[in-house]
């Protein structure tokens, strides 16, 4: 029974570093985390930045599977949801950047004077989305 149990959480940390890993490396593959430093204009900085993301995903892992509770109530959740949205926001801009998706939509759909109109629309879509999702939760 201990030998299962020990085979048990070798394999599911293996593939827990392995799943992380790979979703690490494809945020910091897309550039959301240079394009960040760059435009901040700290790019000396980018290892730290990689690193509080890693970190944030770990931490973030470590309380949800333990149910660690943080003190701060509904306003460390609103700046979280802020940020965390703006970051998830950023990562899907630059997937779509790197698959080309808004200019090849556009040319096909024969967009040529409302594309801003396009992309706010989405922006406030994503955000009237989140605002709904998070206050039915509550």
């Amino acid at each position: 029974m201990l030998a299962q149990q020990i085979l048990l959480t070798v394999v599911g940390l293996s593939a827990g570093v392995a799943a992380a890993g790979g979703l690490f490396s494809f945020i910091i593959g897309l550039g959301v985390i240079s394009d960040f430093a760059d435009r901040t204009h700290t790019g000396q900085y980018v290892l730290l930045y990689e690193n509080a993301v890693a970190l944030g995903g770990i931490l973030g892992n470590i309380f949800f599977i333990y149910r660690i509770s943080i003190p701060g109530g509904a306003w460390l959740a609103a700046a979280f949801g802020l940020f965390g949205g703006i970051f998830v926001g950023c990562w899907a801009m630059a997937l779509a950047e790197v698959l080309n998706l808004f200019p090849i939509f556009i040319r096909r759909a024969k967009l040529v004077r409302c594309t801003q109109y396009i992309i706010i629309g989405i922006a406030v879509g994503k955000t009237l989305g989140s605002l709904l999702f998070f206050y039915n939760r509550w």
